[in-house]
């Protein structure tokens, strides 16, 4: 029976030349490449509803892949697709490489230049392996077939302007929309997610983060279900505790938290580290909360200015949130984008802490008025970055229905 590969390979030429050898290996059937880290998860999740036997057995991914880093994506495919065995084309042929790579789940590594010999000794090894999984496994093969999930954060540009308010109701929003919804708490010496929802709980982000493999059953002892059933990865208790997550940890938490929710929301503070970075970095949306006063304008340009330098994220592919936002104030929405240079959300939340403050120090945000303004707009803007299930009555209407969300098991009846 024939071996299919599937290339994963960005750059022009080097997918002619890994096209080339590959055609030339006995018994291997080269599908069409794919150019980026997205097409490759969503062109497997695709072979993978159809039928497992549909999914190739060898997957090779060029280290230039993009835009997800290549041992990221390895992991993101090891996990999903267990019984997808997957190449690592690589100029680092180093041991410190190699053990990362199988670390992160590659099946084998093969140098570059590319050698014919060596090209086809490592396919046929995988190819063997990954027979032999299927073999075992039998019609068990547990595969994630979604196209993985949405991930935004949410970050401040300084203390106290709302990043953590902002995280939970996005959360909240999806969840009650009918969408399988996560919060993290990525501010790892100073978070208030659990402050906020007034819950105790021993385990962390921290106890992830020595785990090579995230498996579903690891990552489900480490969340707290709360009563909206929102899966919260807490903050450790510990501030200390936050410096085990490293920005490679983080990575492997959030990759492993977008396959099993449909939306993740990952509150990182106002603090820059490397596990912070490596989420923002990751996040199909990135917001950045700001209020509109001198002070905070200030914060979000000098942030977007960092995370440019940093390489974490380009000031056009920021969104900017705009909080306790007034109509007589002096700084408009459309003057702190003029001034970070970034995206707008066209959703500004209102300030209004009266409708807050009870709830707040409580620690149940999540009781929030349905005719709160804050939580309407905070929902609103759950809309409009497409976190929540409309009701089809609504978008027929065109409308966001914002705080009248129902359950998919309701609005099934």
């Amino acid at each position: 029976m024939p071996t299919r590969i599937l290339p994963a390979v960005g750059d022009a030429d080097a997918v002619r030349s890994l096209t080339t050898l590959l055609s030339q290996l006995p018994d291997a059937e080269p599908v069409a490449p794919v150019v980026d880290s997205t097409q490759l998860v969503d062109t497997l999740a695709r072979l993978a509803a159809e039928s497992v036997d549909e999914l190739p057995e060898v997957v090779v991914v060029h280290e230039r892949i993009g835009p997800v880093p290549a041992l990221e994506l390895i992991r993101d495919v090891a996990l999903r697709f267990p019984a997808v065995g997957v190449i690592l084309v690589t100029s680092d042929a180093s041991p410190g490489l190699f053990q990362a790579a199988m670390d992160y789940g590659a099946r084998g590594l093969v140098a570059l230049p590319l050698s014919y010999e060596e090209l086809a000794s490592r396919v046929r090894a995988v190819a063997q392996w990954s027979a032999g999984v299927r073999r075992h496994l039998g019609g068990a093969v547990d595969v994630f077939t979604g196209v993985g999930g949405t991930v935004v954060t949410v970050s401040g540009a300084k203390g106290g302007v709302g990043t953590t308010l902002t995280a939970i109701q996005l959360a909240l929003a999806a969840q009650a929309s009918g969408r399988s919804a996560a919060l993290v708490d990525m501010d790892l010496q100073a978070g208030d997610v659990a402050s906020y929802l007034d819950i105790q709980f021993r385990r962390s982000v921290a106890d992830l983060a020595t785990i090579t493999d995230i498996s579903p059953r690891v990552l489900a002892d480490a969340v707290f279900r709360h009563d909206t059933g929102v899966a919260l990865l807490l903050a450790p208790g510990e501030g200390e505790r936050g410096e085990e997550v490293t920005d490679r940890a983080a990575r492997q938490i959030v990759t492993a938290l977008r396959a099993r929710y449909e939306v993740v929301v990952i509150d990182c503070g106002a603090q820059v580290g490397g596990a912070s970075a490596a989420a923002i970095e990751a996040a199909d949306t990135a917001l950045l909360v700001t209020t509109p006063d001198v002070v905070s304008v200030r914060g979000a340009k000098r942030t977007v200015r960092m995370w440019d330098r940093l390489q974490i994220r380009k000031a056009e592919e920021t969104t900017v949130v705009v909080n306790r936002h007034t109509r007589g104030t002096e700084i408009q929405p459309p003057l702190i984008q003029k001034i970070t240079g970034t995206a707008l959300a066209a959703t500004a939340v209102p300030a209004n802490f009266k409708e807050l403050q009870a709830v707040v120090d409580a620690g149940r945000v999540h009781e929030l008025d349905n005719r709160s303004t804050v939580k309407q707009a905070l929902w609103g803007l759950a809309g409009e970055l497409g976190l929540v299930n409309v009701p089809e009555g609504d978008a027929r209407r065109g409308g966001r229905g914002a705080v009248g969300f129902r359950r998919r098991k309701d609005a099934g009846g």
